[in-house]
């Protein structure tokens, strides 16, 4: 018996048992004209049932035999799979924005976004408090405030939701950055497998994690 090809990254088997869906991931969501064209393209080429946006800015693409979600993913400008990394507008666009969110998401997403991890990582990015990267929600969040970022660890929104607890604040970008890399760092070393952040924040204890990322 032939030896079953191995989904690409991302790929979920539907409800059906039969087809799948793919969740492309746009950096933060931002889209050309050229890149537009090159979905829809696809879209038709493979006769797609049905494509959706999805919370975390990504585009899922719905009812596609095995044969054409490879098809689709190998012919995609952007990854299937991995983290992702969700930001508001920011300074670039924004009258509230404090912070330059698409500039720290863009740096984070190519850092990040495929980085192997415990479980999976979402990030979340806003540009002030009003927090419409919903950063609370994230395993890894910033707020732009007037000062520099806030940065909180620990969010999930899902079937056991947590508030993030906060890290640090009034960070510079080059700061968020360095933090960011430590509490992965940290994480990747002291987490089993499959524990999402927001069960190893609640164990372990925002003070202690604190602590040992020296702040």
């Amino acid at each position: 018996m032939p030896q079953e090809t191995p989904r690409p990254p991302g790929v979920i088997l539907q409800r059906d048992g039969k087809t799948f869906a793919a969740r492309i991931t746009p950096p933060s969501g931002k889209l050309s004209a050229r890149d537009l064209e090159k979905m829809a393209e696809l879209v038709r080429a493979y006769d797609v049932p049905e494509v959706k946006l999805t919370s975390g800015q990504r585009i899922g693409f719905y009812g596609l035999s095995r044969e054409n979600i490879h098809r689709l993913c190998d012919a995609m400008p952007f990854r299937t799979g991995g983290h992702y990394v969700q930001a508001c507008p920011g300074t670039k666009w924004c009258k509230f924005g404090q912070q330059d969110a698409m500039g720290l998401a863009q740096i984070l997403e190519e850092k990040y976004g495929s980085l192997p991890t415990p479980a999976k990582i979402k990030l979340g990015i806003s540009g002030c408090t009003f927090s419409c990267a919903e950063s609370r929600l994230r395993d890894i969040g910033f707020i732009g405030t007037p000062k520099g970022w806030r940065m909180f660890v620990g969010g999930n929104s899902g079937m056991k939701p947590r508030i993030a607890d906060e890290l640090a604040k009034e960070l510079s970008t080059q700061k968020a950055l360095e933090l960011c890399q430590k509490f992965l760092d940290f994480y990747c070393e002291t987490a089993p497998a499959k524990k999402r952040t927001s069960r190893f924040v609640e164990k372990i204890g925002i003070q202690t994690i604190k602590e040992k990322l020296g702040l």
